[in-house]
């Protein structure tokens, strides 16, 4: 009887009768235990080793977890706030890479306006303030220049062209926003004269523009989304930008 019984054990304990899940709980238990068997002798080995092991030791685990710790934000609050920098700092290059200058002549020494440069439309925009030649001298941030002729415009803004010879600088490309893509609440950049940097939000979009909280920018100058879209052209007045529509439906005329 005890040989029938002992076969019958050792039949229940046979590796080969075991399902798949019999096997992942026989693992998990062999790895317990023998997680606890080596925490228990290290714990040993510790106690008797010399006291510059355990400290060697110590600082190790803790510069481990100081590494760790720092290489995982808390939150994502820190993934977040440097996405937001990144975004800004891009469209403020943006914005200054585009920002041109209107010339009567290449003799003037003062420009007539600023503008907006339109890369992809080898154009520039700028607002109707004041009277604007139709030839003039177009002022690029990295010093060169270009000549350009009156090619559309409204009551508003004003589009001009360069010739497919000219030889034109690169800039990120500048695509306007329409107003009905833009949002109270949203922000906006802009350069003043002396090139200060000014950010604000958008506070109304009407039929009159788009509104700003956005200090005095020069005429012509433009104001940028964070995604360096072009949100409106400068009208000379405090806060209040054309809107890009009139520039897109200047841009798309059967005559321009």
């Amino acid at each position: 009887m005890r040989e029938g019984r002992g076969r019958s054990i050792l039949g229940l304990m046979n590796i080969e009768d075991l399902s798949k899940s019999q096997l992942l709980l026989l693992t998990i238990l062999v790895n317990f235990v023998t997680a606890i068997a080596t925490a228990v002798l290290t714990v040993s080995l510790l106690d008797e080793a010399p006291t510059t092991v355990t400290q060697t030791v110590n600082r190790i685990v803790d510069h481990t977890i100081e590494t760790v710790t720092m290489q995982v934000p808390s939150g994502g609050k820190d993934i977040v706030a440097t996405r937001d920098e990144d975004l800004l700092t891009a469209a403020v290059a943006a914005n200054v890479a585009r920002t041109v200058y209107v010339y009567r002549d290449k003799e003037s020494d003062a420009p007539l306006t600023t503008a907006v440069y339109l890369p992809k439309s080898r154009a520039i925009a700028t607002s109707r303030v004041i009277a604007l030649p139709k030839e003039i001298v177009v002022k690029f941030p990295d010093g060169t220049s270009a000549e350009a002729s009156l090619s559309s415009n409204s009551d508003s803004i004003g589009i001009y062209g360069f010739s497919d010879t000219a030889a034109l600088p690169s800039a990120p490309a500048a695509e306007p926003i329409l107003a009905a893509d833009l949002k109270q609440g949203q922000t906006v950049i802009g350069v003043t004269e002396n090139g200060n940097v000014v950010t604000g939000i958008i506070s109304k979009i009407d039929a009159e523009g788009v509104h700003t909280t956005l200090p005095l920018i020069p005429p012509g100058a433009g104001a940028v989304s964070l995604s360096s879209g072009v949100v409106g052209v400068s009208r000379g007045v405090e806060g209040h930008l054309i809107s890009a529509d009139e520039i897109m439906t200047l841009l798309t005329a059967p005559d321009s």
